[in-house]
């Protein structure tokens, strides 16, 4: 499973025209799942992010996490995370998993989210989005399960 969370001051997503998620402070969370991920790499994730210190304290240092200023998380998945564009200029998706565990390894990775305490948005899974953000920073990161301790 990977992550490009960015911090931001606001974020939204809307789909045929009409919005249907946005936060205010928080992370904006672009959300792959390939086909070699579990329940597990979704829950991992779902820590990491929830304690990934990002924000400034009063030193002005990146020290505190989503939960430690009461932010929100938007997420959105993103099969496109798994384009592999070694061979040609066409990306291949083979890596990204199947829509069904797709979503279904999404959804844990939203439950694990609400269960840590956070306001959980979405954008729709599969739908064609459009996402709106206002940057902080920028500061963008990217993370993976791979190389992760097994359950």
């Amino acid at each position: 499973m990977k992550l490009v969370i960015q911090r931001v001051k606001q974020a939204s997503v809307a789909v045929d025209g009409a919005k249907i998620s946005s936060i205010g402070q928080g992370l904006l969370i672009l959300v792959g799942v390939s086909h070699s991920d579990t329940p597990f790499d979704a829950r991992y994730l779902a820590g990491k992010a929830s304690r990934l210190r990002i924000f400034e304290d009063a030193d002005g240092k990146m020290n505190r996490s989503v939960v430690d200023i009461e932010g929100e998380v938007l997420s959105v998945s993103q099969f496109t995370l798994y384009g592999d564009c070694a061979k040609g200029n066409r990306p291949s998706f083979i890596n990204a998993a199947r829509p069904e565990q797709g979503e279904a390894l999404f959804n844990e990775y939203v439950q694990a989210i609400e269960k840590l305490g956070l306001s959980e948005n979405t954008g729709k899974f599969g739908a064609d989005m459009k996402v709106d953000l206002l940057n902080d920073g920028p500061v963008t990161i990217i993370m993976e399960s791979t190389g992760r301790t097994k359950e």
